[in-house]
């Protein structure tokens, strides 16, 4: 019978923290480097690109070891409801870290704009496009803000309410004994 983890794997926790610390950056500047034309614009502008680039390769490598590694299950007591949504809000919070710096890449390219790393444009160069896919790129980053918000305040619901191992098992750090030996 095969064994189910207690607790993420530890590169996926790595890259888990990792990624949260990054897009918590990438949304502060964002939002700085829209609303801040002073001379650091054009820093905070490749600051912003160079972490989109980071988060789409890690998000690739995130996507992999969640499919390859095991995971712990959700709590079997957590209603059918709560397990759906979870399910969903994983979901698109994967969407969205994928789709952001694509549709941000995609957007420099059809705005004509240079890309890092002299990265090949993703689409044609379009004006209407551009705005387009702006205009998407600033609300999805809302999208993802209030996701992100959801999945931390579920995840204190599941640490300091129902005390039931899932914010642990994704806690960064070794495990403690009583962790590394059970399963659910």
């Amino acid at each position: 019978m095969k064994s189910v983890p207690a607790a993420f794997h530890p590169l996926a926790r790595l890259l888990h923290w990792l990624m949260a610390l990054l897009i918590l950056a990438m949304l502060f500047v964002g939002v700085s480097m829209v609303v801040d034309l002073s001379p650091r614009h054009t820093l905070l502008i490749s600051l912003h690109k160079a972490i989109g680039l980071a988060l789409l390769l890690l998000v690739l490598v995130r996507i992999l070891v969640r499919l390859t590694l095991p995971h712990p299950p959700l709590p079997s007591d957590l209603p059918r409801v709560q397990r759906l949504a979870a399910g969903a809000s994983h979901w698109l919070l994967y969407a969205l870290m994928l789709a952001m710096p694509l549709i941000g890449w995609g957007m420099l390219s059809a705005g004509g704009y240079p890309l890092p790393l002299q990265l090949p444009a993703l689409l044609p160069h379009d004006l209407h496009l551009y705005a387009l896919l702006r205009k998407a790129h600033g609300v999805l980053a809302y999208v993802l803000f209030a996701t992100v918000l959801i999945h931390l305040g579920a995840a204190l619901v599941h640490g300091l309410v129902r005390r039931d191992g899932v914010l642990r098992s994704m806690w960064p750090g070794p495990l403690g004994k009583d962790q590394a030996d059970s399963s659910h």
